[in-house]
């Protein structure tokens, strides 16, 4: 293990929009991204995201989820045998969607399982240290004494969503709506 401390969910200083569509019907300038990645990474922060999946008959899910930040990427612990999970197993396009103070945020990009030992650790010592989750790594997933009910039973899989679009919609001052776009 490691001799390095338990990392926090940190600021995605490196992940800039490399588009900004101003997509406001009544006059409002763009919303800055710096609005949406500062609150969604401040420490301490509960929010419930909610990630859609397809089913592979095409039908959608929606799940909510206990998503955090770590070096500028979500992650989402879920049980193997939930829809949610399943349905990544054949299609990893995904969304996830968060109501933060001031701002709705819709996230565009895909979810891929995380089985690195580093990777699990560093999640869920943020789970432990910053959410009060007492997640702890076993082999490949976490377990914990308790979770949601919607992720199942332990142990859980672990998830990296990578978004590649973002549509902010505000609802507080500076109003606006706006789409920012990545590159990955």
């Amino acid at each position: 293990m490691s001799s390095r401390p338990a990392a926090r969910p940190t600021l995605m200083t490196d992940l800039a929009p490399t588009d900004t569509t101003n997509l406001d019907g009544y006059g409002n300038a763009a919303l800055g991204w710096d609005r949406a990645r500062v609150a969604m990474a401040k420490p301490g922060a509960e929010f419930t995201f909610f990630l859609g999946t397809c089913r592979p008959d095409g039908r959608p899910h929606a799940a909510g989820v206990g998503a955090q930040w770590l070096d500028g990427d979500l992650y989402f612990p879920s049980g193997p045998g939930t829809r949610k999970s399943r349905d990544l197993a054949v299609n990893p396009v995904c969304t996830l969607s968060v109501h933060l103070p001031g701002i709705d945020l819709v996230l565009d990009g895909s979810a891929e399982r995380v089985t690195d030992p580093e990777t699990l650790e560093r999640v869920a010592a943020g789970y432990r240290d910053v959410h009060g989750w007492p997640a702890q790594v076993d082999g490949d997933a976490l377990t914990a004494p308790f979770s949601a009910p919607s992720a199942g039973p332990p142990p859980w899989h672990l998830y990296r969503f990578t978004f590649h679009t973002a549509v902010g919609v505000a609802g507080a001052e500076p109003y606006g709506a706006t789409r920012w776009r990545f590159r990955r």
